[in-house]
């Protein structure tokens, strides 16, 4: 059997998160994932090695995840099929600019960060906004739903106006959630 590895570098600050008190963490996601994970702490270097690749694949997106500023916990819900982890690079759409970078990261966040909650809470996802990036976790049409929230944001939209199409596609997915459950128990019935 053919055995994958996988190489990848987080923050230092980070891995004391990523291996959990007495190796918790480490060990959780290397039994959910069926992979052995390594990790350099003086570097911030993790290689994953294992046989099965979507396990290997959900690995790196859980230790990316934490590495941008997830709790593990939050990280661990990319274990089930529909989640999915997505990451903005400020950096990379704004240059090098500082002063951009912050007014945007401050766009995201919000007075005592109610904007970043706001977005969590409309979208049911979850986001970070850590160094030069923002990262999303969440139901995959959620998580979606989150980063195009995020982008308005970046490009200038009116924060009432994200707001008010955060609570328009919240009451679609409310909807097509009872009509999918709604014909769901009418086949049933049959």
């Amino acid at each position: 059997m053919e055995e994958f590895l996988y190489d990848l570098r987080i923050p230092k600050e980070r891995i004391a998160v990523l291996i959990g008190v007495s190796g918790t963490i480490k060990k959780q996601i290397e039994e959910a994932t069926h992979i052995k994970m390594d990790v350099d702490s003086k570097e911030g270097d993790v290689s994953l090695k294992g046989t099965d690749g979507l396990g290997l694949y959900t690995a790196r997106e859980i230790v990316r995840a934490v590495g941008r500023g997830f709790n593990p916990e939050i990280a661990l819900l990319l274990l089930k099929p529909d989640y999915a982890y997505d990451t903005i690079d400020l950096h990379e759409a704004f240059g090098k600019s500082k002063d951009t970078q912050l007014r945007i990261k401050g766009r995201i966040i919000g007075k005592e960060g109610k904007c970043r909650k706001l977005i969590e809470e409309l979208s049911e996802s979850h986001v970070v906004v850590y160094g030069k990036t923002v990262s999303i976790i969440g139901a995959a049409e959620s998580a979606a739903i989150a980063r195009e929230a995020v982008v308005m944001l970046i490009k200038g939209s009116p924060h009432a106006t994200v707001f008010k199409f955060l609570e328009r596609k919240r009451r679609d997915l409310k909807r097509d959630q009872v009509l999918g459950e709604f014909s769901f128990s009418r086949e049933s019935d049959k």
